[in-house]
């Protein structure tokens, strides 16, 4: 048996790639960027008035003009139009296109116009103000979007005006989802008294939609032969096989032989930790990872977000970084064990992550997860967590 830094460790080590795909510029949210993105003009690609108002040359301000003719307005999307005079100016829309002959933008807040003629009512203008350069932001030719950047909708923007209909993106690793055991028939069934509904799979699957992962599901029963026969169509086919369920001790848990007889090396097997003490991890030679959980609903959901959902995070190079909160009660648990206790985390009013423990029934109690938001991550090393102190949580909800 390992400890949790251990399994996490070798887990770790097995981060991979699994090749890029093009994806449409109107789907590729919450993928990375496996490219990087060009501006192919500059930012913004006009001299681009911030208000609305009217544009001058600021030299015929400087020479004392304070009244202007208007010669023409400017809608965002219209061609630029010359003063001649330089008493002349135009209405300007925010976004129309600057005249080369103009270099200030006066808002109309601070004009009076009258029969055609703008006046200047404020005592200061300032030589190009109101004006967003062309070229200030990017110059064609730079780089706006580096790759192995998660793909969000201000990325979306970034591409979208850089004129890229579709992005190269990380393509996610081919998975499939077995579940196992007598006692489960599908959510569709009527279970007898002594059989229980199949959602572990749909629990995982749910869990890995975000990443663009829509993941098969198989069901085995216990069963040897079907076991080993099930697993080996499966290592040809997918890069990633999680398991739920036949990793125990019990006699018709027949997944750690069948894997051994399909040449799947144990990388490990048994963690010191509270729940998911059973999870077994292993790699075919063709590459294909073998995460195995325990059955046990709140054990898979425990195991799916400490290891496998940042083992694929770093392979979809999808940024993380540790969060911590503050117990705000105490913990004992004198178990020599890892113990990864169920929490709602809120923010307090010193702006820090309070974790509170939320009371359940062992592993099999799936239910406290709607009233919990977070596992907490309590030390091997201690049997004692006192209020107030700060421990690692690995959220699994959004925190308020």
């Amino acid at each position: 048996m390992i400890t949790v830094n251990e399994a996490e460790h070798i887990i770790m080590q097995q981060v991979a790639e699994y090749g890029t795909q093009q994806v449409p510029l109107s789907s590729a949210t919450g993928y990375t960027l496996a490219e990087d993105i060009i501006t192919d003009r500059d930012l913004p690609p006009w001299h681009r008035p911030t208000v609305d108002g009217i544009a001058i040359s600021y030299a015929a301000y400087e020479a004392g003009t304070r009244t202007f003719t208007i010669i023409a307005t400017l809608a965002a999307g219209a061609t630029p139009i010359d003063i001649a005079s330089p008493t002349d100016c135009v209405e300007i829309m925010t976004g129309g296109p600057l005249p080369e002959t103009t270099d200030t933008v006066i808002r109309y807040e601070d004009i009076t116009i009258i029969n055609g003629i703008a006046t200047i009512n404020i005592a200061e203008v300032k030589k190009g103000q109101n004006i967003h350069p062309r070229g200030k932001d990017k110059l064609q030719g730079d780089v706006v979007a580096t790759r192995n950047t998660l793909i969000t909708p201000a990325l979306i923007s970034i591409a979208a005006s850089a004129g890229k209909g579709t992005l190269t993106v990380k393509k996610p690793p081919r998975v499939v989802i077995i579940t196992t055991g007598n006692e489960l028939v599908d959510v569709q069934e009527q279970p007898t008294p002594f059989q229980i509904r199949r959602s572990n799979n749909h629990t995982i699957a749910a869990a890995l939609l975000p990443y663009h992962i829509t993941a098969d599901m198989l069901h085995i029963p216990d069963d040897p032969i079907i076991t080993r026969e099930q697993i080996a169509m499966c290592l040809t086919s997918y890069d990633v096989i999680l398991l739920s369920g036949g990793v125990s001790m019990g006699k018709y848990d027949y997944v750690p032989q069948g894997l051994k007889e399909l040449n799947v090396a144990t990388l490990f097997h048994k963690v010191q930790q509270r729940p998911g003490k059973p999870f077994w991890f292993g790699k075919h030679s063709n590459g294909t990872l073998v995460f195995a959980f325990p059955g046990n609903p709140v054990s898979v959901f425990m195991c799916l977000h400490r290891y496998f959902i940042p083992w694929l995070q770093a392979s979809l190079s999808v940024p993380s970084s540790p969060k911590y909160a503050i117990l705000d009660k105490d913990i004992n648990f004198a178990v020599p064990l890892q113990y990864f206790a169920q929490v709602y985390v809120t923010v307090n009013e010193h702006g820090q992550l309070s974790a509170t423990p939320i009371e359940g029934n062992g592993s099999g109690d799936f239910t406290n997860l709607l009233d919990s938001n977070a596992f907490i991550e309590l030390p091997l090393e201690k049997d004692q967590f006192k209020k107030g102190e700060a421990y690692r949580i690995w959220p699994f909800k959004p925190i308020a």
